[in-house]
């Protein structure tokens, strides 16, 4: 089944600065850009300008490299729905202008309504008289907080009367479960049908669902996603950019993000997780990382990791009291370890035997001895 393009918003440079600790020098966002657009990244929200003069050369130089390589990638600026902000992004020569508005927790009524929409109703003009044919974004903070209604008639003032390019509908908070997150998204998509803008979403961490959060957004019916690299942002971090998109591409979802490059995006969350690790005392890529984890390549019981990925030299296989010969087999030819086939079912049991015994995994060397006393007999 196909569905309609799903655009990838890569906020691994803008929100990863949110990361405890983590702050990126103008060389490490060029590179962590150079791997957004071999991956086929559609935008990269690079800055906060109005938070520091470096965010603002950021943004400027950013835009400028990207403009001079004739980089497919949209480059955008982040900014508080207010005019100064606005300025800070204009003054770069960005037209990717994505800015974000608080919504309050109040039931919808006129005086509610026109608290919410003054305001950003006066920003977007003004965006639009200071910036030549942007490209404005707005971020709803938050959907798991705010009233309902007042969010729905928000959003089609927005989309309808303002006729703003992009829509998010962000879980700020990370506090919505995928059922919950899936109804509001939905509920909000259907009341803005011929709108022509297109709804993101953009999910936190607290609770540990922000990838699964986002791929059912985007099933609810977002045609944007923000995300970023090992998930890394404030707090617990966001959706993570290869599990979602992974996820959505094997529903049919077209996305232009080539998730088949495993190798590019290993060398990209490795410089990542690289960074991390120097800057903040504790990377984040290990043993049990979803995919990119060398977890995925072993199984104690079976051989399906073994069969779908096989065996290089020098990788791990666990065997224990659950391994069977085919996986036997792997491991010793993967460590070069010579045998006699006819001695494998002995090999294994005496395997079994000393991995119930001593109550353990077994190692390289037992399995040499354990191969020498077979051998021996």
């Amino acid at each position: 089944m196909k569905h309609s393009e799903i655009l990838v918003c890569d906020q691994t440079i803008r929100e990863g600065m949110q990361y405890r600790g983590l702050v990126f020098t103008y060389e490490e966002r060029l590179k962590i850009l150079e791997f957004q657009e071999s991956l086929g990244v559609d935008i990269s929200q690079v800055a906060y300008p109005s938070a520091h003069e470096s965010e603002k050369d950021a943004l400027r130089l950013l835009k400028n490299e990207a403009y001079n390589k004739k980089y497919k990638i949209r480059i955008a600026g982040l900014g508080r729905s207010i005019e100064k902000d606005v300025d800070h992004i204009a003054e770069t020569g960005a037209v990717e202008v994505h800015l974000h508005s608080v919504m309050k927790k109040r039931p919808l009524n006129r005086q509610s309504f026109d608290d919410s929409i003054k305001p950003l109703e006066k920003v977007i003009r003004y965006a639009r008289s200071r910036i030549d044919d942007p490209c404005i974004a707005v971020s709803m903070l938050d959907i798991g907080m705010a009233d309902p209604d007042l969010l729905k008639e928000t959003a089609a003032f927005l989309t309808h009367d303002m006729r703003i390019d992009l829509l998010t509908l962000p879980d700020t908070s990370g506090i919505m479960a995928p059922n919950l997150l899936y109804g509001r998204i939905r509920d909000i998509v259907s009341s803005l049908k011929g709108s022509g803008a297109r709804i993101g979403v953009h999910c936190h961490n607290d609770m540990g669902m922000a990838t699964a959060n986002t791929v059912v957004g985007a099933v609810a019916g977002a045609s944007l996603i923000e995300v970023s690299a090992l998930g890394i942002g404030e707090r617990n971090g966001i959706g993570d950019l290869f599990l979602v998109c992974s996820a959505l591409k094997k529903q049919g979802y077209q996305i232009n993000l080539k998730t088949e490059n495993i190798e590019k995006f290993r060398d990209y969350y490795e410089f990542v997780n690289r960074l991390v690790s120097e800057k903040t005392g504790s990377g984040l890529l290990n043993y049990n990382t979803p995919f990119f984890g060398n977890a995925i390549h072993t199984h104690v019981a079976g051989t399906h990791g073994v069969v779908a990925y096989g065996l290089r030299q020098g990788e791990e296989c666990i065997l224990n009291v659950l391994c069977g010969k085919h996986l036997v087999a792997k491991f010793l030819n993967s460590n070069n370890i010579s045998y006699d086939n006819k001695y494998l079912p002995i090999i294994v049991k005496r395997i079994k035997d000393r991995s119930a015994e001593q109550g353990r995994r077994i190692l390289k060397e037992d399995v040499l001895d354990i191969v020498r006393m077979v051998s021996s007999k």
